[in-house]
């Protein structure tokens, strides 16, 4: 299944600026981790959609004292941040359409897509990886599984750790399986 930009567009009225730097990376994407049927796609699409501002974030928003809580404490333990006040959070910020966060993620994302995350990190910010780390993530986490099986509230828990913005994921999911079908 090839996303065409009008649909894209469709689906997601406010990326329209920035939907000519996304279309190929995410048909690419899509392709390469099994993000090809009407379900998977549908969801996929919400969950960026949502969590990247509509393709307008690739870079986590915050200033330093926000982006603090990643780099000490128990958070920044479980993902993987070292225990000193070093700026973890700063570097290891979300980032890509799914925001990738904390050293671990980089660092397997980064297996995952063959390239070295850890000494790079903004390598996320540019729509292709931005793209390729959404879907390694959605993979990795076995996501295609659950969107099989229809579990939207089960993903959205698996990228957010919550319920965060659950209505405008659901709108997003409902107008994409129009768009698609």
């Amino acid at each position: 299944m090839l996303l065409s930009i009008d649909q894209l567009i469709t689906i997601m009225p406010e990326a329209r600026p920035r939907a000519g730097l996304f279309v190929g990376p995410l048909n690419a994407a899509m392709t390469e981790f099994s993000i090809t049927t009407l379900l998977r796609a549908a969801a996929f699409l919400a969950q960026i959609g949502h969590e990247s501002g509509r393709l307008r974030y690739t870079r986590e928003l915050g200033g330093h004292d926000y982006l603090d809580k990643y780099d000490t404490g128990r958070l920044a333990a479980r993902l993987g941040n070292t225990p000193q006040d070093d700026d973890d959070g700063q570097r290891y910020r979300g980032r890509g359409l799914i925001q990738i966060t904390g050293r671990r993620n980089y660092e397997l994302c980064g297996f995952g897509l063959d390239i070295d995350l850890i000494a790079q990190p903004e390598l996320l910010e540019q729509p292709e990886l931005a793209c390729r780390s959404a879907a390694w993530f959605w993979q990795n986490e076995n996501l295609n599984a659950l969107a099989d099986k229809g579990a939207f509230d089960t993903i959205t828990r698996r990228i957010n750790g919550g319920q965060n913005g659950r209505e405008d994921r659901i709108a997003l999911y409902q107008r994409a399986l129009k768009v698609l079908a």
